[in-house]
């Protein structure tokens, strides 16, 4: 999978506050996260971004509270992918359960500007920076990551999974008894 996009870039320790205000915690749709993402630290963003671009951003993207609205609302405001130098583990998780790509790589984020447009390779883990030229290298998503991420999350990948009869068998246990008199009843 690959994705193309221009650079939006950030600091350190943007956290999900500064993603999503929790002011608009309160709203149902990720349509309508979407036109608060980055609003407090970046109030053109909502409007100015286009499918496909990119975040970049330092250390511990996505600190703070656990919300999943964060990666939903980056999601659905039509970011292709963030890349950053490290992210804060809930944050991980949560954009990988809804179906945000996200890669660390810190000389991608030294090397890249607002405005740069870069070319994201997930399978291979390859960003090029069509700006400057440059390549960098993160850790590719295996295969299994790649199937999740191209249904849209977890949930989706669960559910086309059961529509499609490709859930792991259950394996057959003997019914195990667990009375005292063999499995008999008394009467």
């Amino acid at each position: 999978m690959k994705l193309t996009g221009f650079v939006w870039k950030y600091g350190d320790n943007v956290d999900t506050d500064a993603i999503i205000p929790a002011r608009y915690l309160n709203v149902s749709t990720p349509e309508e996260l979407s036109g608060h993402c980055m609003e407090d630290i970046d109030p053109a963003f909502a409007e100015a971004v286009q499918p496909g671009d990119v975040i970049v951003a330092g250390e511990n993207f996505g600190c703070g509270s656990s919300r999943e609205h964060a990666p939903l609302a980056i999601k659905a405001v039509g970011i292709g992918c963030v890349v950053a130098r490290s992210f804060a583990r809930i944050f991980y998780r949560n954009a990988i359960n809804i179906g945000l790509p996200i890669l660390e790589c810190g000389a991608a984020v030294e090397h890249s500007e607002t405005g740069h447009q870069l070319e994201v390779d997930l399978e291979e883990g390859r960003i090029r920076n069509l700006t400057t030229g440059k390549d960098y290298r993160a850790k590719p998503y295996p295969p299994f990551m790649m199937e999740l991420l191209g249904a849209g999350g977890l949930v989706a990948y669960t559910r086309q999974r059961i529509r499609s009869g490709r859930l792991p068998r259950q394996p057959k246990h003997a019914q195990q008894d667990c009375t005292n008199d063999g499995g008999r009843t008394s009467e």
